[in-house]
Formats: structure tokens, sequence, C-alpha cells
């Protein structure tokens, strides 16, 4: 499937606009300001159900506006003459907390006009995004690198989505039993037994999956960097929860389970000094060219591993990488942009090759 259409109404700067792709490859041309991350993150948030820039979705809503409304028309790769056969329309509608039930905020999907659950929404799309707050991820906390988990296993398993959806659930309601025994000093074993088995359940799958994944990076050739990523798993089982009986109680959250997750990135001690004889993680060794390298290889990675679980090449979605790589890397990554519909981001039309501009289309942003 490729993007062939979208709509935006009073998302972030957009009041009202739309726009065509071929299913090749789409340059977005602004000055800053004019809205390209918002543009990307739009069609991320059609993918995914969710924005890459903030958990809170009031915050992606036109300034003043009350509904914000996101559209996208969905083509087979093999429609070459843009007719609606075998199309698919999704649509994301966002209200304000003033708009929805008791002042707190709605968020709907559908698909092809029918209300969908988020995790049955998710999979009509494929997106891989990659963005300069992508490198936060090597120097961040913990909660970005479980992020890139997740969106890669949100994307391409209805299985992980479920037990993610249901560990989350589930972990609010274990943290609230554990604020209210911290407070009255009574813990209802019962309602524990109850939710720990929920967490362990949905754990398990999570932690599965995310070795998985994390297993296929560390077969697959690195043409870019050469790395091993270790998974710094939180196991959640009955005796772990047992061992951290008390410690949760003083602290009135659960101390264990892949919430806690993370893994980090070792690089060949070559790449860091001639001298060196171990290998390093990159977050505290390896300088910042280094990590962004890192980040780019992952990125590659992400595509191949959609396309090797859907048989499909999701869409590419570059932010202004003409600021964040060199020109080796550039021309590496402007090679791969044959192999899917891809979308990219720039300030300027003269930072990229005329070569490459004679091939794509392009729409003008302006503030």
């Amino acid at each position: 499937m490729y993007l062939n259409q979208l709509s935006l109404q009073n998302f972030r700067n957009y009041s009202k606009s739309e726009f065509n792709f071929s299913k090749d490859t789409t340059l977005i041309v602004g000055a800053n300001a004019s809205g390209k991350t918002n543009f990307l993150e739009a069609v991320f948030f059609l993918a995914r159900g969710e924005s890459f820039r903030t958990d809170k979705d009031e915050q992606v809503m036109r300034f003043g506006e009350e509904v914000s409304h996101l559209s996208a028309g969905i083509l087979p790769i093999s429609n070459t003459t843009n007719t609606t056969n075998n199309s698919i329309r999704l649509e994301i509608i966002i209200a304000s907390g003033a708009m929805g039930s008791r002042g707190v905020g709605q968020k709907k999907y559908l698909v092809n006009g029918v209300n969908k659950r988020r995790v049955d929404f998710v999979g009509n799309l494929f997106t891989v995004l990659f963005s300069p707050l992508d490198l936060d991820m090597i120097v961040g906390s913990p909660r970005l690198r479980r992020n890139f988990l997740n969106s890669v296993l949100i994307a391409t398993d209805i299985e992980y989505r479920t037990a993610l959806l249901e560990f989350t659930k589930g972990l609010r309601q274990r943290n609230a039993l554990l604020e209210k025994a911290r407070e009255t000093g009574r813990r209802d074993e019962k309602q524990f037994d109850y939710w720990d088995n929920t967490l362990i359940k949905s754990g398990q799958v999570i932690a599965q999956k995310r070795e998985g994944l994390i297993n296929f990076i560390n077969s697959s050739q690195k043409d870019i960097f050469d790395f091993v990523m270790l998974y710094d798993k939180s196991v959640i089982s009955k005796e772990r929860l047992l061992q951290y009986k008390s410690a949760e109680l003083g602290a009135g959250v659960t101390l264990v389970g892949p919430h806690r997750d993370d893994f980090n990135i070792q690089i060949h001690p070559n790449a860091i000094s001639p001298n060196e004889s171990e290998s390093r993680d990159v977050k505290f060794f390896g300088s910042r060219g280094q990590q962004r390298l890192v980040v780019l290889q992952l990125k590659l990675f992400e595509l191949e591993f959609v396309e090797k679980r859907l048989s499909e090449r999701p869409i590419l979605l570059l932010d202004d990488i003409f600021s964040e790589l060199d020109d080796e890397h550039i021309k590496l990554v402007l090679e791969m942009i044959g192999k899917q519909q891809t979308i990219i981001t720039t300030t300027r039309k003269e930072f990229v090759e005329d070569s490459f501009l004679k091939e794509a289309s392009v729409i003008e942003l302006h503030r």
C-alpha cells in the first residue's frame, strides 16, 4: 500500500490542507516553522495512532480549536490508475476536553468510516521515520529506547499490540493498589493476585517479542556501523514480585517488568581507540557522529524488519536528514529511496542534487 492523499484540519499549524502523492518520492520544502515536521507527524499519527513528539493529544491541535481531523487515502502499490478499488480511508478525530464527555478529551479511529480500537487501526499504513529527535534514543532515558522497540513491534505484530495494551492497563491498576496499600498499610492479596497474573502473562509476551527483534538486529549485516545490542531485561515473575514486595510497598509503584526494560549498544573497541581491547557503550564512549550512525543503522533494520514481517516496504519518512548526516551517508540513504514510497523534508531545494529533484514530486510549504 502507499499514501495517495492526506487531509489535515486543525492539526498543528494546518487549518485546512490537502495533499496528493505519487507512489515514489515526495520532497517537502519549507523554511523553519513552516510545518515540515508537523506534516510527517501527521503521516506517522495515521500509521501508529499516536504522535512521535508528544504523549498529549491536545498538543497536536491547532491553537484555539476544539477538534482536529486527520485523514489519509491508501492505495495498493500495484494501482497504476489511482482508482478507488481496494482503497482504504483512515481517519483520526481528536476532540479537546471541552468537547469530550465529562471534560475528558476523546480520540476516534476510523477505517473506511467504521470505528476501530487503536489496536485494530494500527496495521493499515506502515511507516519508518528518521528524525533528528531519534538521536536522543542513544543518549536519552530508557523510555526512549523502549519507545523504539515498541514502535517497531506495534506496527508489525497485533499480539504485541494487545499484550502492551493489557500490560499498560494492568500496570496502572496495580500501581493504584500499591499506592492505596502504602497509604493504609493493608494489601488486598486477592486483587494483587489478579493483576500480578495479568502483568506476568502480558509482560512475558512483550519480553519475548522484544528479544526476537533484538536478535534480528544482532544477526543482521551492518553495512553502516558495527555494534551489538544488549537487552537489559527486567524479568517479571511471581518470584520477582515477591522479592520486591516490600520495596514496592515503600515506593508505591511496580518495580519489575517490561516498563523497566532497557538496551545498550556496544561498539567494537577499534571504533573507540586503536588501544582499546573491550567493547564499550556508545552512549558514553561513542562520538556524536558514531551515535548518529548507530541510529541510522537501526532505522535501516526497522525497514528490513517491517518488510520481512509484512512482505511490504513501509513508507520512509526522512526529516531534515540533509542537516543531520554528512554527504557520504546522505548518499547511502538516498540509494534506498527507490525501494519504497519516501517523503523527505528539507529547508532548501539547493541541498538536493538536481538528478534527484528531477525524479521527485515537490510540495512547497509557506508560513
